[in-house]
């Protein structure tokens, strides 16, 4: 094999190549994308809008399906199945939790396989699909629910071990066929655009809004025409609408098959971390030092020795894991095997991952106000005054169509009118930076929750609550959708653009897992919360929304976003992008 032995200092890796002696077609990608039959993709042919299309359509569809069930759990398992509040909330964000968290293990297993198998027809859209067959059978087969009654709920029988390991089975089968799907898709949508054409890159950024509203739409029929359907004609039609919409979905996507540009597999990412960092501690050990003048390890080739990636330039920081890519006798060495000596492509990967991890683990607390929109936020709408007219009666979970409604006002205004503004000021093609972007969203993510606090607040002291319109709670909705209009887009900006060329559906998992922790920290505050003011008269969080102390709760979740925010500007000032310099 042949390698070289770069300078640490080495920030150009272009100097070292010269121009192809042949010139490639225009008509086809530079970034190695192929199309179904293998071949170099043709720009004429795949991608950009005539293969996006599809995937916005899809994930419309899907979303669609989701934003139904999630937006029904909570009130199908008090209602029908006879939890307490609290429980029903805890097992809500448990299930969320999953979902997303299962979404590294999806990313990892896209790594490993072709796309076309992975996407279009694996176990993992069958998976969810059956899933919701399942949680359709659970809400028509009365046999599947406690026996209802229509006395104090208190003295309603439980649900049996039985008819919770169905249920919990059917919602676990979903969260497992949607965590291989879900975090792929926008990375899928992404590499439809080559972004060694700038045209077809300033195409990529819309395509990442567009991406969020095809969400938000989905979010739309869902909180509305779905969760009405389900008021009126029961949860049987409530969740089998959805399973059919669900098929409908994978039928979408396939139909873009031969438009789609792929990405070859790359092989296993967490692999390659694993082996610097056993190598970076076995010459930490051996008594390798790291100097401005050491050599570092790299094969001679443009493209790196991972499969359809590019080489990356070497970087000063995390200088102890460069200990990975010394070598200090080419002769006595196996440069061949990565488990004793790694490329500085390789130690650059997890540099990557390292200097990303802080953001992440900052944008948490973002994910744990939005648990509250699919728990609390329901119980609240479900107490008040739902009239629209004397005939109609809003369904609690269609509130959260206000949060949607937001979010494509938002988008909107900012690109269309904000932008243009800001790009004037700070010269960016974007008008804020990524990071920018997502600390908007996590301000503004307070005001949504101190919003939340004040309204409950004054429900809870009114003389007759129940009077209250359930109009009082569309602030919180309100701002938590612009919160989020800024967080998902700037995160899936940043995740994108920040990520090698090896690690996109890792990074794409990593952000979604944000959710899924955001979630399960969710359930745990609940319990927490549970056991420190107990179920009794000074208890916060009871079955009966009018005898706890919700804005108390509420009020504890703002300030963890206050201090998370001074956390996260703190990370932000000093990161640098991976594109600086």
């Amino acid at each position: 094999m042949n390698y070289q032995l770069l300078p640490s200092t080495d920030a150009a890796l272009d100097s070292n190549f010269a121009a192809s002696s042949s010139t490639l077609s225009t008509d086809l990608v530079a970034d190695g994308s192929v199309d179904f039959r293998g071949r170099i993709a043709d720009k004429q042919k795949t991608g950009g809008w005539k293969a996006s299309s599809f995937i916005i359509a899809n994930e419309a569809a899907e979303r669609l399906s989701a934003f139904t069930v999630s937006g029904s759990l909570v009130l199908y398992l008090t209602n029908e199945m006879k939890e307490s509040l609290p429980d029903a909330a805890t097992h809500v964000s448990d299930w969320l939790g999953s979902t997303y968290l299962l979404m590294l293990l999806g990313a990892f297993l896209w790594m490993l396989i072709w796309v076309v198998i992975s996407l279009l027809f694996s176990p993992p859209l069958s998976t969810s699909w059956f899933g919701m067959i399942m949680l359709t059978v659970s809400a028509t087969v009365s046999t599947l629910r406690p026996t209802p009654c229509n006395t104090d709920t208190s003295n309603c029988p439980s649900a049996t071990v039985g008819q919770s390991a169905f249920l919990y089975s059917a919602l676990g089968l979903v969260a497992l066929g949607t965590s291989g799907v879900r975090p792929n898709v926008p990375t899928f949508g992404a590499d439809q655009y080559d972004e060694n054409d700038e045209k077809e890159l300033s195409y990529k950024y819309t395509f990442f809004n567009l991406f969020f509203l095809s969400i938000k739409g989905g979010a739309l029929l869902g909180l509305t025409l779905m969760v009405y359907i389900q008021q009126e004609k029961g949860y049987g039609w409530g969740f089998g609408l959805p399973t059919g919409i669900m098929l409908a979905s994978l039928v979408i996507l396939a139909a873009g098959f031969p438009r789609y540009r792929y990405k070859k597999p790359m092989g296993s990412v967490f692999t390659r971390f694993v082996q610097v960092i056993v190598v970076s501690v076995r010459n930490h050990f051996k008594g390798v030092k790291v100097g401005p003048k050491v050599k570092l390890y790299e094969v001679a080739t443009k493209e790196s020795d991972i499969f359809g990636a590019r080489r990356l330039s070497h970087t000063p920081h995390y200088r102890f894991l460069d200990k990975a890519a010394m070598i200090e006798d080419p002769e006595l060495t196996d440069i061949t095997d990565r488990w004793k000596l790694c490329t500085i492509t390789q130690v650059e990967e997890l540099k990557t991952f390292v200097g990303i991890f802080p953001v992440w683990a900052s944008n948490i607390a973002h994910s744990l106000s939005l648990a509250q929109q699919t728990t609390f936020f329901i119980a609240q709408s479900k107490i008040l005054d739902r009239k629209l007219g004397p005939n109609f009666i809003i369904p609690p979970g269609s509130m959260q169509i206000f949060a949607v409604i937001s979010a494509f006002i938002t988008v909107s205004v900012y690109e269309k009118f904000i932008v243009p503004i800001l790009k004037r000021k700070t010269n960016h093609p974007r008008g804020l930076k990524s990071l920018q972007r997502m600390g908007l969203g996590l301000f503004l993510a307070i005001f949504a929750l101190a919003s939340a606090a004040a309204i409950e607040h004054m429900r809870r002291t009114h003389s007759n609550p129940s009077s209250l319109s359930v109009f009082w709670l569309v602030p919180q909705y309100f701002v938590l959708g612009g919160a989020e209009s800024f967080m998902y887009v700037g995160q899936l900006e940043f995740f994108y653009d920040e990520a090698t060329d090896g690690m996109k559906s890792v990074c794409g998992a990593l952000f979604l897992s944000e959710v899924g922790v955001g979630s399960w920290v969710n359930s745990a505050l609940v319990k927490i919360v549970q056991w420190a003011t107990g179920t009794g008269e000074n208890g916060w969080l009871k079955d009966d929304l009018n005898e706890s102390k919700l804005d108390y709760y509420y009020a504890i979740l703002a300030g963890i976003s206050v201090a998370n925010l001074f956390l996260y500007v703190f990370v932000a000032r000093r990161y640098k992008y991976r594109h600086q310099g």
